[in-house]
């Protein structure tokens, strides 16, 4: 009779373990929706993305009786023609290739080594750095000391440097890199000391490629920021073809507008498609930078959180 009892409680309880596996193989309801709030977000993202590249191929007849629409009907290449005629586009995109390549990798570098100098803690060294950049982000000097200095001091008017050195050091970020090496085990570098290495080669070998996620964050931070560069280009560039690509841009959907108010205008310049060049010329500015995303897309929330959770 013992027996006979105990073989359904072995059974019941051999059940149990494959009936929690199923339950815990069951989604949350928090997580679907989580899912359906971020998907529903992501759409609403998408989508005046994709009617500003559908507004783009679009007849200007039509964007003008009823804006924008999510297919493009009529088909339209009139505003990519007239953008792509000359070499005006082509010299726009090597400034701003050059501008933000090499503003980067100078910001990049700089950044790097001011934020390891202050983590570092160095007596008589660390303190007066942390000063000298934390100023810049309570204030500024103002605009006419900076095309003072720019122009008359390091004259580099109508220089692609004079926009990139005004942007080299972003304080912000500079703290952002100082927790993070601050995090980095102190075991690491206080071996590689007493192994002969000095801190050159500690900062090279060891720190930064410990340091990937922060940097390709700050990389991303600084890219984006010298690619829609145009306030300082409009400042201290003349030659209009040193022009970036987003100010010499500007300047031809200006110049367009303006022609076709003009009461002298020709029928060319009236019916010049103005909002769809606004149109193309957003896709023409944007499509490049986004491309920069999916590789710094694993570093990006590592980097910043890692940075930010200690002092």
């Amino acid at each position: 009779m013992t027996a006979q009892l105990t073989e359904p409680i072995v059974g019941a309880r051999a059940e149990q373990p494959g009936a929690r596996a199923r339950v815990r193989n069951r989604p949350e309801a928090f997580t679907v929706v989580s899912y359906v709030v971020v998907s529903l977000f992501g759409l609403f993202c998408l989508v005046p993305m994709w009617m500003i590249i559908a507004g783009s191929f679009t007849a200007e007849s039509k964007l003008a009786l009823t804006g924008y629409s999510l297919w493009p009907q009529p088909f339209s290449l009139t505003a990519y023609r007239m953008l792509f005629s000359g070499t005006a586009l082509l010299d726009g995109y090597l400034a701003t290739l050059f501008i933000t390549g090499v503003g980067t990798v100078l910001s990049l570098s700089c950044t790097a080594s001011l934020a390891w100098a202050i983590a570092r803690r160095m007596p008589g060294i660390s303190r007066p750095l942390t000063v000298v950049a934390y100023i810049p982000m309570l204030f500024t000097g103002g605009l006419v000391p900076l095309y003072l200095l720019v122009t008359q001091v390091l004259g580099l008017q109508n220089n692609w440097f004079s926009v990139i050195l005004p942007g080299m050091m972003a304080p912000f970020l500079v703290f952002i890199a100082v927790s993070f090496f601050r995090q980095l085990p102190e075991e690491i570098i206080d071996s590689a000391r007493v192994d002969g290495a000095g801190e050159l080669r500690i900062f090279f070998q060891i720190v930064l490629p410990l340091s990937k996620p922060v940097l390709a964050v700050i990389a991303l931070f600084y890219g984006v920021t010298y690619w829609n560069e145009w306030f300082n280009a409009l400042l201290f560039l003349s030659d209009q073809d040193k022009f970036p690509l987003q100010l010499m841009l500007q300047n031809l959907i200006a110049n367009v507008a303006n022609a076709a108010t003009l009461p002298g205008s020709t029928a060319a310049q009236a019916a010049a498609p103005i909002y769809q060049l606004r149109l193309a010329m957003t896709v023409l500015t944007v499509a490049p930078i986004m491309f920069a995303y999916p590789f710094a897309q694993r570093y990006f929330v590592k980097g910043l959180t890692l940075g930010a959770t200690k002092g």
